[in-house]
């Protein structure tokens, strides 16, 4: 064969792979309102900088007559690229070859830029619609499923891995996503569960739609499973770009710094009236976040889940930084279960990838209640602390209004290596408000007292206890508040605070690993 009939050979090879399954497969999954695998990595990475692997390997299953269907690829595209210049790696699910099944040279393919990307110190992305295991292979599906799992528990917390799940994931295949770190679903196009709703029916009689069980909506606001609801697919791939920016490449390298044009001195009058006179009315901590964010920009994670706390990346001064912030808008800020699993896990993810956090602290105490101590609030209580205990990152803590009890503790304390705490004038840390505690330390008193003299004493005590711990200043008398700051003045006390703290260095004690309470 001449060189030129070689050639030739090659370039048909290439564009009968790039077909994947075919072109009237590919019109079906546009009819779905879904990109094929090469349109979403194209979507995704800068433009002509993707290089493909393994796109001549074929599956080398017999069972079932499955040799004489064979598909260039495999039902997944891997590869490298770049987004805005740096290097990551990419695989991308095909549903137009055997519906995106997993089989053993599928997943070969998958742990093999798994273990480059580890290689290299570069980020892992997965885009998946894949309709599970390839049943025909039979159990080298499911030692391949394996083969992924271990590679994603070994590249925790060394490089960042993104999930989008841009179609089916079910059973073993939503293992992979679950051990990532971040996780996106499309609205009405994706679902992701263990068990569908046939085999739930056949085992408990409950009759559940798939989007019920497995939606997007399900698992942004009730299990917490996606960190992202999209809209759409094009969403998902701003969102990894964006979620990227805020990271470093692994674990050994800082987060990008950039160019900031937002002075870093600059006052916001706003929020010297933010926090209402009456304590027990709301506010939104959001606007706290826009009003000392770079540019007011904040990429809120986990938005539609336990909302009684915000989590999210921001810039300050150009620095990449984690906020962590209550939220009295939402269960006046208290915090229960799902919040402190929620916070934990950012914190974690921060300490992993040397993100800064910052702490913003309205917090009444942990939500009282038989749900939850049936539940374990003790154990999900302790993640958070454990988090924020355990982290080494600089850690700047800001308390607006209330901190009381235990919840004062969990939130970066200056006992759990806080760096820097402020607070606001407008701060309250105590064991508990005025009013519980008048209660505990006055109730024989009180029980002497006819209503009107009762309530005499209560407005009496409540002015003495308030004045007492109902500010900042007694902490800061025993110097667990470091400083007490003009609310205007926030942006400019922050950012300073995270430019003279990224010089340090603080170290765990030597173990194989801590026993966090799971």
């Amino acid at each position: 064969m001449a060189s030129q009939d070689k050639i030739k050979k090659l370039i048909d090879l290439r564009a009968e792979a790039k077909l994947g399954g075919g072109e009237k497969r590919i019109a079906s999954q546009h009819k779905k309102g879904k990109y094929t695998a090469r349109e979403r990595i194209d979507m995704l990475l800068d433009e002509g900088s993707f290089e493909e692997f393994d796109m001549f390997v074929s599956h080398r299953c017999t069972n079932f007559g499955m040799e004489k269907t064979k598909f260039l690829g495999d039902g997944v595209v891997t590869g490298q690229g770049t987004i805005d210049g740096r290097l990551v790696f990419v695989f991308s699910q095909d549903f137009t070859v055997f519906g995106g099944s997993l089989s053993e040279t599928f997943a070969q393919k998958i742990c093999k830029i798994m273990d480059m990307a580890m290689t290299m110190g570069a980020p892992v992305i997965g885009l998946n619609d894949s309709g599970g295991a390839r049943i025909q292979e039979g159990v080298t599906a499911l030692a391949g499923y394996a083969e992924i799992f271990e590679r994603n528990i070994l590249a925790s917390g060394v490089i960042p891995q993104i999930s989008a799940i841009f179609g089916p994931c079910a059973g073993g295949a939503v293992y992979s996503p679950a051990l990532t770190d971040f996780i996106m679903m499309t609205e009405e196009k994706s679902y992701m569960f263990v068990t569908g709703p046939k085999v739930v029916k056949t085992v408990t009689g409950e009759d559940i739609t798939v989007e019920d069980l497995g939606g997007a909506k399900m698992h942004a606001s009730k299990s917490g499973v996606s960190h992202f609801m999209l809209e759409d697919e094009e969403e998902g791939i701003m969102i990894i770009r964006k979620l990227l920016s805020y990271m470093p490449s692994n674990n050994l390298e800082e987060a990008p710094i950039l160019e900031c044009n937002d002075p870093i001195d600059r006052m916001e009058d706003v929020l010297n009236e933010i926090i209402p006179d009456n304590p027990n009315m709301p506010y939104d901590v959001k606007d706290v976040i826009y009003a000392i964010a770079d540019d007011a920009e904040f990429l809120e994670v986990h938005r539609h889940y336990a909302k009684n706390i915000v989590v999210g990346f921001t810039r300050m001064g150009g620095m990449s930084v984690g906020v962590v912030a209550n939220q009295p808008n939402f269960l006046a800020g208290v915090l229960d279960i799902e919040s402190s699993r929620k916070a934990a896990r950012f914190i974690r993810f921060c300490d992993c990838f040397n993100i800064p956090i910052l702490t913003l602290v309205d917090v009444p105490g942990f939500l009282p209640g038989s749900g939850q101590e049936f539940g374990g609030i003790i154990t999900h209580g302790a993640k958070l602390m454990f988090a924020y205990g355990e982290a080494t990152v600089p850690k700047v803590t800001i308390t607006l209004r209330k901190s009381y009890g235990g919840a004062h503790d969990v939130m970066s304390s200056k006992q759990l290596r806080g760096d820097m705490n402020y607070a606001w004038p407008t701060a309250e840390i105590a064991v508990m408000g005025a009013k519980g505690a008048i209660e505990v330390l006055h109730g024989r008193k009180l029980a002497e007292l006819n209503d009107e003299e009762k309530a005499k004493f209560i407005e009496e005590k409540e002015t003495e206890y308030n004045e007492a711990f109902a500010n900042p200043y007694n902490a800061a008398s025993y110097g667990y508040i470091d400083d007490v700051i003009e609310p205007r003045n926030t942006r400019f006390r922050v950012i300073r605070a995270f430019q003279s703290l990224q010089t340090k260095k603080q170290s765990n004690p030597p173990k194989k690993h801590s026993n966090i309470p799971l």
